[in-house]
């Protein structure tokens, strides 16, 4: 499902069906070994910050500004010399990602253009060597630590830049070359800079799993990171997989995180204005914990390290809602709920969170149609299991609830919304929590079709 509006991913069901949570499968094969213990903290945590930062910056035209626009690279390497960002800009990353909820962070240490944000012995096209003359890749790990967030380090196999990055298809001796060049990049970043949490692989252009030598490579990034996670973007299954820009429930068993951006660029692009607003951002949240699945959300920061302010005033917005409301997100599990017309679904045990985000309010008809005079403001059709309480999550006030074979109707509640972009509905039931449209299409009582 394309997350493009907060109302059509409350409405709409995930991209799979949905199963029922009885049974805890077997992992996918060929996911690598310890997968349950390694991935607690990060099912835990549902909510990333996703960090695009290179040479693009500078130019601020897009990340694939160096392909799309067909730059020479001598003329692209002369941005390395201009690549001069603040000191530890990355503290205000990680102290945006803490405000929002976030509880991890995946910075790119190096995108297609080839630039490393790290230091290397490899190569001197890398931050430490040009203009910035330090190590901008280290003091994001170190901003990180700070606000107790999760590191993550994204790697682009793909390189525009490397003399060999495209011949290795075709030469035997180049893709020798390029292939130890790229497993000598990834060891240096699993061996400088403590405990990394993420290693988040990209675009495997143009050579095959065997080709990249990708077993070989994850058993180097497994000996060194013993607790890392990795993802499946090096031709392996890893732990998890990446739908991008789109809400895609993997099959149940199966680890997924959703990586989408603010607006519709990856990197700073000073043009593009199509930001999404908090409402959108948080139900998007909401559905990929609905799933099973998580959602990292990218920044793309300006050249000098400054996150542009309306990624700031929108992560803030969200942030503040989840402040409040992250007991119905944070360590939630895949639930088996269809779509509703104004509300989404996460699921603890046997409490169900309702996320109210089109909040209906009085109905129209009553004002003046006399016959019409529904008694709830919130009602949940199909509800098949007995409901023993029902409470404002935020406050913790309870609600008063009548249940009966065709639903679950809330009342006492005020004609707005009580909370914003969201408002959290907490249903404890004395069993798993399940709802049914069919049940009532099928069991609805029918009667003559006639006109009183």
């Amino acid at each position: 499902m394309m997350a493009a509006s907060a109302g059509l991913a409350a409405a709409a069901p995930l991209a799979v069906a949905q199963e029922g949570n009885t049974a805890k499968p077997a992992p996918q094969p060929g996911t690598p070994p310890d997968h349950e213990r390694r991935m607690k903290w990060w099912h835990e945590a549902k909510f990333g910050m996703f960090i695009h930062w290179g040479l693009y910056s500078v130019i601020g035209r897009h990340e694939w500004a160096m392909e799309v626009e067909g730059i020479p690279i001598p003329q692209y390497e002369l941005l390395a010399k201009h690549f001069d960002p603040k000191p530890n800009a990355a503290r205000d990353w990680a102290r945006l990602a803490k405000q929002a909820g976030q509880k991890y962070v995946v910075l790119t240490t190096k995108h297609h253009e080839g630039f490393c944000n790290f230091d290397t012995t490899l190569t001197d096209y890398c931050a430490p060597k040009q203009a910035a003359g330090r190590d901008l890749v280290r003091e994001f790990v170190e901003a990180a630590r700070a606000e107790g967030l999760r590191v993550g380090f994204y790697y682009s196999l793909m390189d525009w830049h490397h003399p060999d990055g495209a011949r290795c298809a075709t030469d035997e001796a180049a893709r020798q070359r390029f292939v130890t060049y790229t497993h000598g990049l990834i060891r240096e970043l699993m061996t400088n800079y403590g405990k990394i949490d993420v290693l988040w692989y990209d675009v495997d252009w143009p050579l095959t799993p065997e080709q990249w030598e990708s077993q070989k490579m994850n058993d180097m990034v497994f000996q060194l990171q013993p607790d890392i996670i990795v993802n499946n973007r090096n031709g392996l299954p890893g732990d998890f997989s990446t739908p991008e820009q789109e809400i895609r429930a993997a099959d149940k068993g199966r680890a997924w995180e959703t990586c989408m951006t603010l607006n519709e660029s990856w990197g700073f692009h000073k043009a593009d204005d199509n930001w999404k607003t908090p409402k959108t951002i948080v139900n998007n949240l909401i559905t990929c914990a609905r799933g099973g699945g998580n959602y990292l959300l990218n920044i793309g920061p300006k050249p000098d390290g400054s996150i542009p302010q309306e990624s700031i005033e929108i992560l803030q917005a969200v942030g503040k809602w989840t402040s409040q409301n992250g007991a119905a997100v944070y360590g939630t599990e895949r639930n088996n709920f269809e779509w509703h017309v104004y509300a989404n679904f996460t699921q603890r045990g046997n409490t169900a969170y309702a996320h109210v985000t089109n909040w209906p309010g009085d109905t129209p008809a009553e004002q003046w149609l006399t016959f019409y005079q529904p008694p709830s403001v919130i009602s949940l059709g199909g509800w098949r299991t007995k409901v023993k309480s029902v409470r404002l999550l935020v406050g913790d006030k309870p609600l008063t609830f009548t249940q009966d074979d065709l639903s679950l109707r809330i009342t006492g509640l005020p004609a707005t919304a009580p909370d914003e972009p969201a408002t959290v509905i907490a249903i404890e039931c004395e069993g798993e929590p399940a709802m049914s449209h069919e049940y009532v299409r099928k069991t609805r009582p029918r009667f003559k079709v006639v006109l009183s």
